[in-house]
Parts: C-alpha cells; structure tokens; sequence
C-alpha cells in the first residue's frame, strides 16, 4: 500500500496534566484519529485539528438548605353569621327516612304495569308485569326499598325474586 502515509499526531500536549483527565485525553485522541484517518494520501488534503483538554471543576461543597415552617395563621372568630356548624360524629348512626304514602311517577322501564287504588284514591297495590324489578318498582312509587319490603313481608330474597301477576303492596299503612 504505497499510496498511504502516516499521519501526525494532531494534539499538542500541554506540561500541566490535570488529575482525573485520561478519560479527555482518551476521548481527545479518538477524535483525532477519527479526523486524521479520513485523509488518505493522494485523495484529499490531510485534515489536522488542535484540541485543547481542560479539567472538569471538581463540584463545591454540598449545601444544606432547611426549611422554615410556615407562620401559623390565626383565623378570627365567625361574627357576622349564625350558621352553626353540627359536630361531625365519625360512625354516627344513618338518618331515618320517614315512611310515608306511595306517590306514582308514572311508568318507567322496570315498572310497566298499572296500580290500583282502594275507595278513598290512594294507591293500594301493583300488579308485577314482564320485565318489572322490585328496585323500579320502589323508585315509581317513590318509595325507599326498605319500606316497600316491610310493607311486603312475603316477597322473598328481599325483592329479587318477583313473578309476573304478583301482587305488590303499596299502601303504607297495611302490610300483605
């Protein structure tokens, strides 16, 4: 291969030779031979590059920074209201809802069939039809479950067992 020559060394060394520093000088002399070996005799003009090493600062003391707390903040006394706010009771015992007559809503999926009323106009009873649930059946007549099965003792497995020609008691004052 007579059409190669060797090429020079392009980086200049400096007396000073930082501690630490033979990583730059590794990666230093991989650049230049990546640049010097790209010129081969003959083709193109040999390229040549002067790269300067220089030490990377060692890091400074660590600091420390601790956190202030916070003022507290002193809130005035409510004046100017007289809304009183109740105590909160953790595990306080459910509110009652208070029983009352049955109120039709009208018809609604889930509660299809037709009620019948007793002398006075007050609804009495409901007829289950195809496709009616217990849970739609207390939400037309606008009445908690609870009730409606206190009011319906003989309803098994508490409402999700219904037949179709069942007769379900809506009058809140009698139980069936």
């Amino acid at each position: 291969m007579p059409h190669l020559r060797r090429l020079r060394s392009p980086i200049r060394r400096t007396s000073e030779r930082p501690s630490g520093s033979s990583s730059l000088l590794r990666t230093a002399l991989l650049v230049s031979a990546i640049l010097g070996s790209s010129a081969l005799a003959g083709c193109t003009p040999a390229l040549q590059a002067t790269v300067f090493v220089t030490a990377t600062p060692e890091p400074a003391a660590t600091v420390f920074v601790t956190p202030t707390p916070a003022p507290s903040v002193t809130r005035p006394p409510n004046t100017g209201t007289n809304v009183e706010q109740a105590p909160i009771e953790p595990n306080a015992p459910a509110v009652k809802i208070e029983e009352g007559p049955a109120v039709d809503l009208g018809a609604r999926d889930g509660a299809q069939g037709s009620p019948t009323t007793n002398d006075a106009g007050d609804l009495s009873t409901y007829t289950v039809v195809s496709g009616d649930s217990f849970f739609d059946i207390a939400q037309r007549f606008d009445l908690p479950q609870q009730q409606l099965l206190r009011m319906n003792p003989s309803i098994p497995d508490l409402g999700q067992t219904l037949y179709i020609g069942q007769v379900v008691n809506i009058d809140w004052t009698t139980t069936r």
